[in-house]
Formats: structure tokens, C-alpha cells, sequence
């Protein structure tokens, strides 16, 4: 059990805080300059995890000042509290949920958006007094609905600076409060007014044009894409909590002979505790009592279960699939690997490139820009004595002429089809933020154990000495492995079973820990397991049988020596056979441009055998989980941009590390949790699809940008010239919202490889 017994490098721990207020990029990286401006302070602050990360060299600075600095900067901060299993609260009460005030945003505005759209596109349905049904409708979307854009942008003005959530609100704000003027002071309120279609450009002095449609469903567009994203976010996490659900609740403590269950969070170094076949270990010790098979697979990726004695150490959260083990513990809480590994996922999570969303990028410049216009055509105007009604109508059409509808529906809604799309295939794709990343991804490090292999032991061959029948010896020897829990002898009685049906009964059955089992079966002594076994009972060994067992254990396979009669009569090979689509899926990824890595914490042997048998030239064995995270970080370093493909809890801090983290579906939860993508499908060749899927999606949110804001700076001359028929401007919008929805429907004919 020495791989699993090996202590975690423990990195430097810096201060954690939790951010609030965060609304964009922009927000964070302006939190981030305020922060490192203090002596001593190197922070790196993430946006999509809405946590910064601060390294102090200087004592004289403290929590107390990094926070009160955060909130001088307009936004919140606290140091975050122990994460806690899900569903679990402080309280104990119902869990929070965080998204509920901006889920209800959503639906109100919904509702009411709704009619106020279909009032304004359909003359049909505008009877006498439309607008002011409208009025009544759009306002509390603009004012309920857009609190929290007028509230971020109110913070951007405070700071000089300007974002998304300025264009939002300056542009819902204009059209809304243009369209009160022209109710109350112009003429759009008369009894009977109605927006014809018109196509035709003139110049209008705005008294008769409401724009409470656009008002209301920029909001609605605009919150709705933030709330899938604030859903996407609210997952970072849950690999921790993952984590936590993974160890055991309770456990049996030892006091003197008698056994009291107690919850694991009481347990104490020195404790001896009792772990039966099938528990968990409940936390880091060393066996003091008892032989068994442990499972460590979960933590270290070993495939093969670990044979463990006394005075040999044992994990946390490994699973106990023989006999009984009394186990004094040595490490408890914050100390033991899983608790290591849980910081580890914690801080690759942290520490993961800022995810700068494209619309926040271009708003950088097309904010200001739009504003100066705004401006100079309303000097304009009123300097060539064209009126003021005249010059503010024009300088408010460019600002909502530049608010564009589209670009709200821009990334949800083909996030929404691609997701669709995906969750048909078997791939989950997590957000937005996780697309940027499939583009350029040159690099993919394939885990072994459950990835590329089936994660679970198989009979892959029967040796049989000469004159033995390989048929009757599987049934005779899974007869007697039947009795045992060990993986392995489930694996060859699964196999007899399978092949050759009913097994016999057996009899005198004995489990002799480490070394095998014991039994008799139509008259025969059979004695099945290690070779060390059958000598002791005087069983020989031919030299056939020595030799296909020398063999199988150099090809990184697990041998089974079965012997009756006063000698051995059969080599039973064990293993975790490669996924029959696995050799596929590596060549899909090579023409994808992506340089498979195989990366795992089973021995040497082993990996250079899966690997040979992939094609896979780069092949590192034997490393822990921090070792999985510093070998993605050592190919980041080299300039590769990584994807991470793992099942395991042994994976999750490498997946959170990697550009790209893609998680079998039928791993683990903290796999899952901690992954950027999902793959549902047991089935690797999914990863290929998936990075397809996922560069396909980001193709048509970057055409969706790019139509979005090119169907509204067309008309921004128009705008600025006083030109700007309403109609003309609904048109615009609705056009171009027709247009990136159908542009994004396109990803429905995705195509899988298989």
C-alpha cells in the first residue's frame, strides 16, 4: 500500500476570499489592480469562481484591510466558510438557494415582456390605449427586472469605467425614459395611436415613438443569459462538497473490546477503529490488525486492489473489499489525503485563466464609443438649430439603437442548442466559459484506470497445463472463487459463470488473506491464488505455467495460479482490459490535432502496455493526484494548452488544473463536479465529439456577436442623422434576433463519429 500511503506535497496556503458583486471580467480584473496595489499583496482574482487567492509578504497587511479594500472598490468580500456536503447547512435547515432572486427576475420579466413585445410587433392587437397597457407592463421589467445591471453600471460610473451592464443600462434606461416623454409630453399617448409598418427613412421628431419593447426584452434577453451563466458558476463548488460526501460518516472505535460508532468527525489520532468488507476507511492510518484486499482506485488509480496487512498504511476513503481490519489512525480532518486533495482541487480551480467573455471584451470599446456618439450627435443637432425635441430624439436613437437585442440571445441561446445537442450525444457541456478553451487545445492527457480502461477486472485468458481442459478448469476454479470478495476472484467467478453456467457446489471453503482460497469441488482439493500458496501445499508449478505467468505479470496483468492434485493445472490472467472503443477514440483525437498523453497512478508495467496498445507514445506512471496536477501544469509551462480527460477522485484537482477538463459520466462526482465537460456516454471516443461539439458552439457565438453588433452599428449612422423610423429600428432587432437564433439552430444537424 505504498502508493496510497504516500503523504501529499503540501503547497503554501494563501489567504481565500470569497468576491461578491462581480458582474463581468472587467469587474474582477478591477478588484485584482486594487489589490496588488497594496505593499506586500500578490492576488489573483477569478471571476468564474468568484474567489480571489492572496499571497501576503508583508505583515503588516491583513484580512481586515484586503476586505475593506474590496468593498472601497464597490463590491464584497468575506473569507469563505468551511465548504459543507451538499444539502447540508448551517442551521440545518433547507439548503439556500442562491439562485432564487435572480430565477424570480427571470419569470417576472418573462411574463411580462411577453404581450409588451407581441403589442408593439403585431398592429393587430394594438387597440385603443396598447401603450399604456404596455407602460404598465414594461416598467417594473426595467425597474425589477434591470436592478441589477443599473446597479452594476451605477458602481462602473463610480470607477470610471464602463461594461456590458453600462450598455444595458444606458440603452433600457433611453428607450424607457424617451418612452414616458413621448406618452406624457409628446403624442404617442393619444387615444388610437398605433405603429404602422413603415419602412420608408425620414426624419422624425420623436413625440409619437415609444420604444418599450426594446426597453423590456433587452432586460429579459440580457438577464436571462446571466442566469444560466450565474447557474453554470454556482457548480465550482461542488467537487468540494463532492469531496466531502466521499469520505465515511461514522465509524467503529475500538474501546478495549467493545465497538462504539461514532461520527468520524469525533475520531482522534491514536483511535483504533474496526473497517468490515465493504466500508470505507474512514480515515489516514495503519492497519494493526488483520489482512486485505483495499480499493484504492478512486484516489490513486491503482486498478488492482492493494493487499494490505500489519503495519502497512491505508487512505481515507478507500474501500475495504476483504476481510476484516482493525486500523489505528494517524491522520484526521484537515490532515488526510482526501482533505489534501480537496485543497488541491480548490486551488487549480482558483488559479485557472480568467475567462474573459467576448461581449465584455468588445463592450470595452464599443461603450465609450457609443456614448461620445450619442453625445456629438446631440451637440450636433442642437448647434445647427434643428430644436432640442429633434436633437434629443436622434442622440437617444443611437444609444438604443446600439443596445441590441441580439446580443443577449447571442451566447444563450447557442449555448442552449449546443447543450441540447450534446445532452443527445451524451455530452454535458458546463457554460460559456468552458468553450474558449476547446479552440485551442493542442495537448489531451488520458487517464488510464476507467478512462481508456473499463475501471474494472476482467478474465482476459486461461492457460491451462497439458492435458487440462481450460472449460473444466474455469468452472472448478470459479466454483471456489465465488466464496471470495476479493475483486479479482469475482472476476473469474463473473467469467465461469457467464461461460460455463450453473457452478458446482463447493465445499470446506477458506479465504487465506493475501495469498487466496481454499475449497473442494467433485472431490478435488483445489488451492487457488499466489504461487507462494501452492508451494506451501506442495503444489508444482510447471514450466509452462511459470512462464505464462512470468509473462502475464510483465505485460502488467494480474496472474492467478490454480492447482489440484498435487499440482498446478492452470494460470488465470486478470485485468483492466482497454475499452473496445478506446484505440478509436486516441485517433480521433490525433486528427483533431490533440497529442494524446497517458497519465496514471497504476506501475509502470501496466501503463506501457495500455499505451502500446493505444498508440500512445508519452506514457507517466505511478503518480499521486498533486503529481497529476504538476504534471498538466509542467505541459501548460511548455506552452501546450491541456485537456484533461479522468473519472477518478484522483483526477479532479488535475481536471480543475487543465484548460480543458473532461469527465466520464461514469466516474465519480468529484470528477464530474470539478470537469468543464461531461461525458455521459461510457464511451471514450465521446471526448472527440465533444471538443468538436464544443469548437462548433463557439464558432456560432462568435458569428452571433459579430451579426449581433453589425446589424446595430449599420444603423448607428442612421440614428445619428435623425433618420431612424421606429419600424426601422424594430426591424433591425427583430431581424437580427431572427437571425441568431437561426444561426444557432444549425447546431442541431451535429453529427457524432459514431
Amino acid at each position: 500500500m505504498t502508493t496510497a500511503g504516500r503523504s501529499l506535497p503540501r503547497a503554501a496556503a494563501p489567504i481565500e476570499l470569497t468576491i461578491g458583486g462581480m458582474t463581468c471580467a472587467s469587474c474582477a480584473s478591477r478588484i485584482e489592480k486594487k489589490l496588488n496595489r497594496l505593499d506586500g499583496v500578490s492576488a489573483t482574482v477569478n471571476y468564474a469562481t468568484e474567489k480571489a487567492s492572496v499571497t501576503l509578504t508583508d505583515d503588516t497587511v491583513t484580512v481586515a484591510d484586503l476586505i475593506a479594500t474590496v468593498e472601497k472598490t464597490g463590491y464584497t468580500a468575506q473569507v469563505p466558510p468551511p465548504p459543507r456536503p451538499a444539502g447540508e447547512t448551517e442551521s440545518g435547515g433547507e439548503p439556500v438557494d442562491e439562485l432564487r432572486g435572480l430565477r424570480t427576475r427571470l419569470w417576472v420579466s418573462l411574463v411580462l415582456t411577453v404581450p409588451v413585445i407581441a403589442l408593439a410587433m403585431a398592429p393587430a392587437l394594438q387597440f385603443t390605449y396598447w401603450q399604456w397597457l404596455s407602460l404598465t407592463l414594461a416598467a417594473p421589467v426595467v425597474v425589477y427586472g434591470g436592478l441589477p445591471f443599473h446597479r452594476a453600471a451605477v458602481v462602473n460610473l463610480r470607477h470610471g469605467a464602463a461594461t456590458m451592464d453600462t450598455l444595458v443600462s444606458l440603452g433600457t434606461t433611453a428607450a424607457f425614459g424617451w418612452s414616458l416623454w413621448a406618452l406624457f409630453f409628446g403624442t404617442a399617448g393619444t387615444p388610437g395611436m398605433v405603429h404602422p409598418f413603415s419602412f420608408d427613412i425620414s426624419r422624425s421628431d420623436g413625440s409619437g415613438n415609444i420604444y418599450l419593447e426594446a426597453a423590456a426584452g433587452v432586460t429579459l434577453f440580457i438577464l436571462a443569459g446571466r442566469y444560466f451563466e450565474a447557474r453554470s458558476k454556482r457548480r465550482a463548488g461542488a467537487a468540494l462538497r463532492a469531496l466531502l460526501e466521499l469520505g465515511a460518516r461514522d465509524v467503529a472505535v475500538l474501546h478495549g473490546n467493545t465497538e462504539v460508532r461514532i461520527p468520524v468527525e469525533q475520531l482522534a489520532v491514536g483511535d483504533r477503529f474496526v473497517v468490515r468488507p465493504g466500508e470505507k476507511i474512514a480515515t489516514d492510518g495503519v492497519v494493526e490488525d488483520g489482512t486485505s484486499a483495499v480499493d484504492a482506485s478512486l484516489l490513486t488509480g491503482e486498478s488492482v486492489p492493494v493487499e494490505v496487512g500489519p503495519g502497512e498504511p491505508v487512505v481515507g476513503a478507500t474501500v475495504n473489499a476483504g476481510g476484516r481490519l482493525v486500523v489505528r489512525a494517524t491522520r484526521i480532518g484537515s490532515d488526510t489525503q482526501l482533505a489534501q486533495m480537496a485543497k488541491l482541487v480548490e486551488q487549480a480551480q482558483t488559479g485557472k485563466a480568467q475567462v474573459q467573455r467576448l461581449a465584455d471584451r468588445i463592450s470595452g470599446v464599443f461603450v465609450p464609443v457609443v456614448i461620445a456618439l450619442a453625445v456629438a450627435t446631440l451637440g450636433y443637432w442642437l448647434g445647427t438649430g434643428a430644436g432640442a425635441t429633434a436633437a434629443f430624439t436622434a442622440a437617444v436613437a443611437v444609444l438604443i439603437i446600439a443596445c441590441p437585442c441580439a446580443l443577449g440571445l447571442a451566447t444563450p441561446t447557442a449555448l442552449l442548442v449546443g447543450t441540447g445537442r450534446g445532452a443527445q450525444l451524451g455530452i454535458l457541456i458546463k457554460g460559456p466559459q468552458v468553450l474558449e478553451s476547446t479552440r485551442t487545445v493542442d495537448t489531451v492527457v488520458l487517464d488510464k484506470t476507467g478512462t481508456v480502461t473499463t475501471g474494472q477486472m476482467t478474465l482476459v485468458d486461461i492457460v491451462a497445463a497439458e492435458g487440462e481442459e481450460p472449460d473444466e478448469a474455469l468452472r472448478l476454479v470459479g466454483a471456489v472463487e465465488a466464496g471470495s470478495e476479493h475483486p479479482i476472484a469475482r472476476a473469474i467467478a463473473a467469467s465461469a459463470a457467464e461461460q460455463v453456467g450453473t457452478l458446482p457446489t463447493v465445499g470446506g471453503f477458506a479465504g487465506l488473506g493475501g495469498l487466496g482460497v481454499t475449497g473442494t469441488v467433485d472431490g478435488r482439493d483445489l488451492v487457488v491464488g499466489r504461487e507462494r500458496l501452492l508451494r506451501d501445499r506442495g503444489l508444482e508449478l510447471p514450466e509452462s505455467l511459470a512462464a505464462a505467468r512470468a509473462e502475464a505479470e510483465e505485460a502488467g496483468r494480474t496472474a492467478v495460479l490454480a492447482g489440484w492434485d498435487g499440482r498446478a493445472r492452470a494460470v488465470f490472467v486478470v485485468a483492466d482490459v482497454v475499452r473496445p472503443t478506446s484505440v478509436d477514440a486516441v485517433a480521433a483525437l490525433r486528427r483533431l490535432g490533440l497529442t494524446p498523453v497517458l497519465l496514471t497512478g497504476d506501475n509502470t508495467g501496466v501503463a506501457r502496455s495500455v499505451g502500446a496498445e493505444l498508440g500512445i507514445d508519452e506514457v507517466i506512471a505511478e503518480v499521486l493526484p498533486a503529481e497529476k496536477v504538476d504534471v498538466v501544469k509542467r505541459l501548460q509551462d511548455q506552452g501546450r494548452v491541456v485537456a484533461m480527460v479522468g473519472d477518478g477522485v484522483n483526477d479532479a484537482a488535475a481536471l480543475a488544473q487543465a484548460d480543458l477538463g473532461i469527465a466520464m459520466g461514469t466516474g465519480t462526482d468529484v470528477a464530474i463536479e470539478a470537469a468543464d465537460l461531461t461525458l455521459v456516454r461510457d464511451d471514450l471516443i465521446a471526448a472527440a465529439d465533444a471538443i468538436r461539439l464544443s469548437r462548433r458552439t463557439l464558432r456560432i457565438i462568435k458569428s452571433n456577436l459579430f451579426w449581433a453588433f453589425g446589424y446595430n452599428v449599420a444603423a448607428i449612422p442612421l440614428a445619428a442623422a435623425g433618420l431612424l423610423n421606429p419600424m426601422i429600428a424594430g426591424a433591425a432587432m427583430a431581424f437580427s434576433s431572427v437571425f441568431v437564433v437561426a444561426n444557432s439552430l444549425r447546431l442541431r444537424g451535429f453529427r457524432p463519429l459514431r
